[in-house]
């Protein structure tokens, strides 16, 4: 009989501590300056900004991964049309977010948060092991730039409410492939407040 592993939480995923000193909130492509997010999803942007601003306020550093695609180069193109073009409102994150100068803002141009980007050099100059990921599309970018962390060794917190799915797949199914394959630590946002309080 072939050996099929039992799904189990690790310690970390049942573990409630998080040291927020090597913390970091990083908000993956929720989108849109004055314009707004898209239509459904304005309770994810609305827990992820509740996040940022407690966030600030503990001193946790906030970081954006942002789509700010080329026009008719970047390979996203040809799957998905137009979408987060460089200088544009969808390259932009939301107004709510208030972005302060205390923030930094690291463009992308493929899922991967951390693919030939200053992510992860930005983090390690933070001193940062763990991050608290929100974003969208649970299913895409939120996914592929998890993978990228877990690669890099980080350990990561999801904010389930502060992510949503639009493009691909379900919510249910993205959140359970964090848990399963990197050892996300999938929890709500009321969590997430309460280890920034």
């Amino acid at each position: 009989m072939p050996y099929l592993p039992v799904p189990q939480k690790t310690a970390w995923q049942q573990s409630n501590e998080i040291d927020l000193s090597k913390t970091a909130v990083l908000v993956i492509d929720i989108l849109g300056g004055n314009e707004g997010t898209v239509p459904g999803l304005e309770t994810m942007a609305e827990n992820a900004v509740r996040i940022v601003k407690a966030a600030r306020a503990k001193g946790v550093p906030v970081i954006f991964s942002d789509d700010n695609h080329l026009p008719e180069v970047d390979l996203e193109l040809t799957l998905w049309g137009e979408h987060g073009m460089v200088n544009t409102q969808g390259s932009l994150p939301l107004d709510e977010f208030d972005v302060q100068p205390t923030d930094r803002i690291i463009p992308k141009r493929r899922y991967n948060g951390f693919f030939q980007t200053d992510l992860d050099i930005s983090l390690r100059e933070l001193g940062v092991d763990t991050i608290i990921a929100v974003g969208c599309d649970t299913n895409i970018c939120v996914l592929q730039t998890l993978a990228g962390a877990y690669f890099l060794g980080y350990k990561t917190i999801v904010a389930a409410d502060a992510t949503g799915t639009f493009l691909i797949g379900t919510q249910e199914a993205g959140l359970e492939y964090f848990s399963r394959c990197y050892d996300s630590r999938v929890v709500d946002t009321e969590t997430v407040l309460g280890y920034l309080a």
